[in-house]
């Protein structure tokens, strides 16, 4: 129908001016035909009634189209409004779901930043710590009472304090860092704190060989040096025991010792000075205590079997005296025997001596005719 409408609407100024025209071409020609003027006429009048017809049909559907574009535009509205309202409620939830997680994201970010400051406090605590300890180590002395302080700690976690004796002085004058107490054999021995920090550090800044090989016997050389002092001055005979322990406070020392120096080792084997490191003397400590918890169980056991040998003499004496005892209870045992023998005896002399009492009242008659009757007896 609109389309029909539509069509009209382009065709009816075609047909007016086609109208026209012959109304025109007509006059041209001087045509008097007064049929053909009515029917144009007619046909005019015809077409303008059409004209208006249609424009009141638009009009009117253009009113009804009017009507539903406007009843569309409100259902459109709202529908805008509802979804506008259900898309507005689902943003400010999730703009609060949103903002509820930004939070817990956000306090869970602070606890972390957190961690992370006091971590950071921490790494700069050890840094200076760390600056303090080269300080310590770069200097040779506060480097030698390290390797000391480390040792005491040790000894102090492993052993009793009777099994120790810190800057010990021995015979020779000479002083050890730590003198072990154990029983005879192996006897005391002597531990000393070594730490050839300059010449590692010169084995591992080497940039060529030729640095290299001079700190290896640099390193070579010092150690030398510690094996043959802690064996010329700790190792006593008759004193201590035949070795001694070297403590090195540095498990890589210790390492690069053992990897890459066999050599030194060896020299320290036979020179009967034990190199050790943390876990080493640890370990070896661990042993002097299980060997003193085995002699003082040695000494508990003879102390035992003293007692034990005091104990069965005073059993001995115990027995002896009992057999006394016995003796003694035989021997009243057999008093006693006796004793119940004279009482029976007094007791049946007593009924006897009852019997004559008893025959005592007629006495005169009896003795007129038989005389005085008395029974006596033995014992």
């Amino acid at each position: 129908m609109d389309s029909l409408l539509l069509v009209v609407i382009v065709l009816a100024p075609l047909l007016v001016a086609l109208v026209g025209w012959l109304v025109v071409s007509a006059r041209r020609t001087h045509v008097d035909d007064d049929r053909l003027a009515g029917e144009m006429a007619r046909l005019v009048e015809s077409l303008e009634g059409r004209l208006k017809h249609i424009s009141e049909t638009q009009t009117t559907q253009q009113q009804a189209v009017s009507e539903r574009l406007h009843a569309q535009e409100r259902f459109l509205d709202k529908a805008l409004e509802t979804r506008l309202g259900d898309i507005t409620k689902k943003v400010g939830d999730g703009l609060a779901n949103s903002q509820t997680r930004t939070l817990e994201t956000m306090g869970r970010l602070e606890a972390r930043l957190a961690v992370i400051d006091r971590a950071q406090a921490n790494i700069r605590e050890l840094g200076v710590q760390m600056v303090g300890l080269q300080d310590i180590l770069s200097n040779k002395q506060a480097r030698g009472a390290f390797g000391e302080i480390a040792l005491n700690d040790l000894v102090r976690d492993a052993l009793p304090p009777s099994a120790y004796d810190f800057q010990k002085t021995l015979s020779n004058g000479r002083r050890a860092d730590c003198l072990l107490v154990l029983p005879d054999p192996p006897g005391p021995i002597a531990i000393d704190a070594k730490f050839p920090l300059e010449s590692y550090r010169a084995l591992h800044e080497a940039k060529d060989d030729a640095a290299r090989t001079q700190a290896a016997r640099a390193f070579r050389a010092a150690l030398g040096v510690h094996i043959k002092d802690i064996e010329t001055k700790y190792i006593i005979p008759g004193e201590t025991a035949p070795s001694a322990l070297m403590f090195l406070p540095s498990e890589a020392v210790y390492a690069e010792l053992h990897a890459n120096f066999p050599d030194i080792v060896e020299a320290s084997h036979r020179a009967k000075v034990w190199i050790t490191s943390p876990t080493t003397l640890m370990a070896t400590l661990l042993t002097v205590r299980a060997i003193l918890k085995d002699a003082r169980m040695h000494e508990q056991a003879a102390l035992i079997q003293k007692e034990v040998m005091i104990l069965l003499k005073d059993v001995e004496r115990l027995s002896g005296r009992v057999d006394s005892l016995r003796t003694h209870f035989g021997q009243a045992g057999k008093d006693i025997d006796q004793i119940e023998t004279s009482a029976k005896k007094v007791l049946s002399r007593g009924r006897k001596i009852e019997e004559v009492e008893i025959q005592d009242d007629n006495a005169d008659e009896v003795e007129a005719e038989t005389g005085p009757r008395l029974v006596t007896g033995g014992d």
